[in-house]
């Protein structure tokens, strides 16, 4: 009895994903909605989003935003990528740089809304401090140049705890307790969750979707295809724990966000 017992729990919870995975197919657009107006009384569509993915290295993209990326692409929304460093840590910048390109090509992030900041006081190296005044420059300026509405990076802890991660939350939210963006612009940082949470690969979306959050992105296994053939574009990065990480990660197939506050806020600045 107790076998049956634990199939029919098994099953359940699988169903349970599954009517999660189309519920999001219904909701998402409502989502988006919800989060740009907050700052906007307008209604708006896939195509009015302008979307800025912030990250700190070629393979961020992939390795915790292609469930975001590819969901706003799917809307025909304008999604875009800055990029802080070209990941020179082991003298591979110019071949990383590469491997960006062809793993956003795989998410359908075209050349031409990529940018690669390759800065000597913005180095690819967990020890580093980045200066938070000039990565807010950074971002200040991109997000100014091309007038997007909305900008979505890392939280405080930057899911793997990696400084430059951390590095740009620290900027985008003084950037936001300056009140250097538009009204209209929202900013949202990617949640970090606890390690058991992050390998349980598609089997935490229950409670991803439980818990509060002002956007989830979810794909289903045509997405996780398309994002498991962009991180196999980072040649370089393929180790054998990256090939457990394509396996186990929940970031693989879900991605959920705050709201990063407008206001004032106690923030060091250096």
């Amino acid at each position: 009895m107790s076998v049956y017992l634990v199939v029919f729990i098994v099953l359940s919870y699988l169903v349970w994903i599954k009517c999660i995975y189309y519920r999001h197919q219904r909701t998402l657009v409502k989502s988006l909605k919800h989060v740009m107006n907050v700052l906007s009384s307008r209604e708006t569509h896939g195509a009015d989003i302008r979307a800025l993915i912030v990250t700190a290295h070629p393979d961020d993209e992939c390795m915790f935003f292609a469930p975001t990326i590819i969901r706003l692409v799917e809307l025909n929304a304008s999604v875009h990528l800055l990029c802080l460093s070209e990941g020179n840590y082991y003298n591979q910048g110019a071949q990383r740089k590469q491997e960006l390109l062809n793993s956003c090509a795989v998410l359908g992030i075209p050349d031409s809304r990529i940018t690669i900041v390759d800065h000597k006081k913005l180095p690819d190296d967990p020890k580093a401090e980045w200066s938070i005044s000039l990565v807010s420059s950074v971002i200040v300026k991109h997000i100014r140049a091309h007038s997007f509405n909305m900008v979505l990076t890392f939280d405080g802890r930057g899911v793997s705890g990696h400084a430059n991660h951390v590095a740009i939350h620290k900027a985008v939210s003084h950037v936001a307790y300056t009140g250097q963006v538009p009204n209209d612009c929202c900013l949202l940082s990617l949640v970090t969750v606890g390690l058991l949470r992050k390998y349980m690969s598609f089997l935490d979306l229950p409670l991803s979707w439980l818990l509060p959050s002002c956007l989830r992105c979810i794909i289903g296994s045509r997405g996780y295809r398309q994002a498991k053939k962009a991180m196999f574009c980072h040649r370089t990065q393929l180790l054998w724990f990256r090939y457990l990480y394509i396996a186990l990660s929940r970031y693989m197939f879900v991605n959920t966000f705050q709201i990063i506050p407008q206001g004032p806020k106690n923030l060091k600045i250096y």
